[in-house]
């Protein structure tokens, strides 16, 4: 009887929890192995979250998409705004393949002073980064078949327009050359892009998003190599219990993690607006293909950070991917596939062994929290009222 009642209790509990995707949308017959506080697509295949910015109230997220299969294909980017990082709206589908090729990973920004001069009527625009992939070149046998491309809003994102002149950094000859994520670097007063060549990355600048001049490469002889280097992610985090700020670099790698398939390692050090220095204490740790990794589960990979998130706000916001290419494809789902981690905020502590990240999941998850019921000891044969917990 004990045994019984205590599964009741259980079931109705779980059932009370809130979920992150609109309840109205998730029938639990027909997916029940649908997530229902991390992030999925409404259908069909998701991996990479791309594009993450704030802007207007709203939490943007874009992620790598297509629209005609739960099996990875044709790249788009889709798209869902938030509130409060919880309960996402689903938006129609942002950027679709064109004649430069398919949508691959990247990032976007508000450009605020609209240095690119896409805004209309005062107002910034959104300006997103990305790769695009001709599927006809890797066909061919060429290296150059990825490119970075812009692409602007002034309707909050809601609908987007391709430069013109894309692309705006033409691939020089670099079979893996792709996932852009740009910052605005006060200092230098430009727009700084990072993204993956390979077995590093690239550092470049601009005054106005369009025009880009090369800065400067890391990681040839830092990390691991064990795979391919992808999304990479550039911004500072003041130390805790200090007034020390220092840069941290994220890099996926795929394959090479410490249990298999897909991981992200990084890096800490200094950035001064044209090229990045390894912290001396953390250089120690990732010398002879060793690396620092963000954390040692098999589902977080090619995770990045928000942009533009407000100064009173504060938080570095990180959210990846919760799955791993050894067997994204075989996730036994039918209307859709894969889902994001937890968003989480990161933070840079000091240690006996140098600097290091630290996470921990958003406050706001502590909204998805219910009402607990205590269970007394029930001796057997005798029955409990139940009728007061609901859900």
């Amino acid at each position: 009887m004990m045994r019984y009642l205590f599964y009741i209790c259980l079931c109705m509990l779980l059932q009370g929890c809130p979920s992150g995707t609109p309840p109205e949308t998730v029938d639990a017959a027909a997916e029940p192995h649908r997530p229902v506080f991390h992030f999925t697509p409404e259908k069909m295949w998701m991996n990479d979250p791309n594009g993450m910015v704030y802007f207007e109230g709203e939490y943007h997220l874009f992620y790598q998409y297509y629209p005609d299969s739960t099996v990875w294909g044709p790249m788009h980017w889709g798209h869902a705004v938030s509130a409060d990082l919880l309960h996402w709206q689903h938006l129609p589908v942002a950027l679709y393949p064109d004649s430069l090729g398919l949508i691959f990973s990247g990032s976007a920004v508000v450009d605020w002073n609209n240095t690119s001069g896409f805004g209309e009527n005062g107002r910034p625009p959104l300006v997103a980064i990305f790769t695009q992939h001709s599927m006809e070149g890797e066909k061919a046998g060429r290296v150059d078949f990825q490119n970075q491309s812009i692409a602007y809003s002034n309707d909050k994102g809601r609908h987007w327009t391709k430069y013109s002149g894309n692309p705006v950094i033409p691939n020089p000859g670099i079979r893996d050359f792709r996932d852009p994520k740009v910052i605005w670097h006060e200092a230098s007063k430009q727009w700084v892009m990072v993204f993956a060549a390979q077995n590093h990355v690239q550092i470049w600048g601009s005054p106005d998003l369009k025009n880009w001049k090369h800065l400067s490469d890391f990681g040839r002889e830092w990390g691991s190599h064990g795979g391919v280097w992808e999304c990479p992610d550039l911004f500072p985090l003041t130390v805790e219990g200090s007034a020390e700020q220092k840069w941290v670099l994220l890099l996926s790698i795929n394959p090479g993690a410490p249990n298999g398939g897909s991981g992200t390692q990084y890096f800490v050090g200094r950035f001064d607006g044209r090229q990045f220095t390894l912290d001396e204490r953390f250089a120690a740790g990732v010398r002879n293909e060793q690396a620092v990794w963000l954390d040692y589960g098999r589902d977080n990979y090619a995770g990045v950070t928000w942009s533009d998130i407000p100064e009173d706000d504060g938080r570095r916001i990180f959210l990846g991917w919760m799955s791993n290419w050894d067997y994204a494809r075989d996730v036994p789902t039918v209307l859709w596939r894969s889902a994001m981690t937890l968003p989480r905020v990161l933070r840079l502590r000091d240690t006996p062994a140098g600097p290091r990240l630290y996470a921990a999941p958003v406050a706001e998850t502590e909204l998805l929290r219910a009402k607990t019921a205590a269970i007394k000891p029930l001796a057997s044969g005798n029955e409990a009222d139940l009728s007061a917990i609901t859900g």
